[in-house]
């Protein structure tokens, strides 16, 4: 299978750089698939999993919260905020952020707040989403 260039950086670490066949990303039009010599294009990334695939491996699965993609020339640029394997995530931490979001929302104090605790929840959900269907998969 062709390949293409991938450079996927978070904000405070480059997550993977190097070669892939195939990447799968949330976007607010649903899920982007990308292949060898895809057409340019910018899209804004949604919070949710992406999954991608290095020559000769198997998918692999990424929590990534929003940010945006470039495809240019067969090769890929993706900025997010954050981006974690499965393996990273710590599920009672996110359930523990999700709970406190939950109870942020419920009290509801200002409207920026209120658009935190939503981040906050759909980051912590999202997490423990990619965790679980990552934990589907091993067995």
């Amino acid at each position: 299978m062709e390949t293409f260039q991938v450079h996927i950086l978070a904000a405070d670490h480059t997550f993977y750089e190097g070669p892939c066949e195939s990447l799968t990303i949330p976007t607010s039009d649903g899920e982007q698939c990308i292949l060898a010599h895809h057409s340019s294009m910018i899209a804004a990334i949604q919070p949710g999993t992406m999954r991608y695939r290095t020559p000769g491996q198997e998918s692999r699965l990424a929590a990534v919260s929003q940010g945006m993609v470039k495809v240019e020339q067969n090769e890929v640029l993706v900025l997010v905020d954050s981006a974690e394997r499965p393996e990273d995530i710590d599920a009672a931490r996110a359930r523990r952020e999700a709970d406190e979001a939950k109870e942020a929302l419920l009290q509801q104090r200002s409207r920026q707040e209120h658009r935190v605790a939503q981040a906050t929840l759909a980051r912590a959900l999202n997490r423990l989403r990619v965790k679980s269907s990552y934990s589907h998969m091993e067995h």
